[in-house]
């Protein structure tokens, strides 16, 4: 039987008095489980007191009582380190092919993360033009959790530590993933934009003379005028539809596949759709 730690208590008194005051207040005593709550909800719902966007938040909410670190981590596989002993100018270069703004930075091996480096300061200190460099002075200190903690107990942390970063590690303390304060955002409000998203609704955003940032939404006629190619527009509609077809399977966010000269690589993805792809072209 799994014992509770005095913060997860703390948690689970907290949404049974919020229970009993919804359930005071609207359900007129008919509220005593969380499925009385939803099917509360879900008539508030049916009977236009809320939009579908407000049920949706409070399921989530919901739900991150029950969601574990592990259901919604990047898995180690997929996570992007970089090392204490890289130089400045392999550690920028990482930084900008990534696209990510935080980064654990390993020690002996991958099971050692010695701290989390942001890529502002990395960015912010080559432009100063220092001529030494010392990663050890930039680290910001690094955040382990468990991958059984529970999602809404993260988010406390993460507000009360004010981090949007933490390190998942399992029974045995080696590193299992990392999870950001957005993905347990997204587990509430849905898919959040950001960096990798459309700028401005664009479909392909191209990055250097050989990334380009593609939308899975994007019509493959528009991906075949803008590269000049010609795939098959008779079976699939858009560039996400032909990459999932060729995988096999609903890929997740890290995996790769290439199609001709064209290495396409998930950015985002859930389990209906992949929404976002980094496209890299084959040189020469």
């Amino acid at each position: 039987m799994r014992s509770e730690v005095p913060g997860e208590r703390e948690e689970v008194s907290t949404q049974q008095r919020w229970l009993q005051r919804i359930a005071r207040r609207f359900g007129g005593g008919r509220v005593r489980t969380r499925e009385d709550l939803l099917t509360l909800l879900r008539e508030a719902r049916n009977l236009q007191l809320m939009d579908a966007d407000a049920l949706t938040m409070f399921q989530g909410i919901l739900e991150t009582a029950e969601t574990q670190v592990r259901d919604i981590m990047v898995p180690r596989a997929q996570m992007t380190f970089v090392e204490r002993v890289w130089p400045l100018e392999k550690l920028v270069r990482e930084v900008v092919e990534s696209g990510h703004s935080r980064f654990p930075v390993t020690g002996e091996s991958r099971d050692q993360i010695v701290g989390i480096l942001l890529a502002k300061d990395l960015l912010r200190l080559q432009s100063s033009g220092v001529e030494s460099f010392d990663i050890a002075r930039w680290l910001r200190p690094v955040q382990f959790v468990p991958e059984s903690k529970r999602v809404n107990v993260l988010l406390k942390e993460f507000k009360r530590g004010r981090n949007h970063m933490a390190i998942v590690v399992d029974e045995y303390g080696g590193v299992a993933g990392l999870v950001t304060i957005e993905d347990v955002l997204e587990q509430i409000v849905g898919e959040i934009d950001d960096e990798y998203d459309e700028a401005e609704g664009a479909h392909i955003l191209k990055q250097d003379e050989r990334r380009f940032l593609v939308a899975g939404l994007t019509p493959l006629e528009e991906f075949n005028a803008y590269f000049e190619v010609e795939f098959p527009t008779e079976e699939f509609d858009t560039v996400g539809g032909l990459v999932t077809h060729r995988f096999g399977h609903m890929p997740k966010r890290g995996e790769s596949l290439r199609i001709d000269k064209f290495s396409f690589n998930v950015q985002r993805a859930d389990n209906r759709r992949v929404h976002m792809l980094q496209v890299t072209l084959a040189p020469g």
